[in-house]
C-alpha cells in the first residue's frame, strides 16, 4: 500500500502520478491536498509519515516545489527514511544502500514523465541488504537515541 500527498505546489504533480497507479492498478490513498488552494506542507506529511510510521502503509511519497520540506518533516517521524529525488538513479540507490520507505519529489525540478520514471524506479527498488544493513541499523539506533 502507498500514501502519496502533495501540498498545493505539488498537487498537479500528484494528480499525474495518481493516474499513473490507476493504469498500473498499483493500491493507494490520497492523504491531500486536493486542489492548488494553499496549504501548510507540514501537515500534508505529517499524514503520509505517520501512515508509514505506524505501518498502515509501505511507502508513502510526498511532492512540493522541492521535496526538501516534505523531507524534513517525514524524517520527523520514527522508523521513517525519506530521500528527495530528482533522478531515478537517486531513487535506486535510496532503496538499495539506504533502505528508503518514503520518497519526496519536487514538481519545480522534474517533469511529470521524470516523476513517473523516479517513482517507478523506487517501487521496483528492493533493499540490497548485505552492507548496507549495519548502515541502516545505525541510522535506527541515533533515532532510538533521539526520538524518545
Amino acid at each position: 500500500m502507498i500514501v502519496i500527498g502533495a501540498d498545493h505546489g505539488g498537487f498537479k504533480l500528484k494528480e499525474e502520478i495518481k493516474k499513473y497507479f490507476e493504469e498500473k492498478e498499483i493500491e493507494y490513498e490520497d492523504k491531500g491536498t486536493f486542489s492548488e488552494e494553499s496549504v501548510d506542507y507540514p501537515n500534508i506529511a505529517k499524514a503520509v509519515a505517520k501512515d508509514v510510521s505506524d505501518k498502515k502503509a509501505d511507502i508513502g511519497i510526498l511532492i512540493c516545489r522541492s521535496g526538501i520540506g516534505m523531507s524534513m518533516v517525514a524524517n520527523k517521524f520514527k522508523g521513517v527514511r525519506c530521500a528527495v529525488c530528482y533522478q531515478e538513479q537517486t531513487a535506486k540507490f535510496s532503496r538499495m544502500h539506504n533502505n528508503a520507505n518514503m520518497l519526496a519529489l519536487g514538481a519545480d525540478y522534474i517533469s511529470t514523465n521524470e516523476a513517473i520514471c523516479i517513482v517507478r524506479q523506487f517501487l521496483a527498488t528492493e533493499f540490497e541488504g548485505g552492507r548496507h544493513e549495519a548502515r541502516v541499523n545505525l541510522i535506527c539506533d541515533i533515532e532510538k537515541e533521539n526520538m524518545k
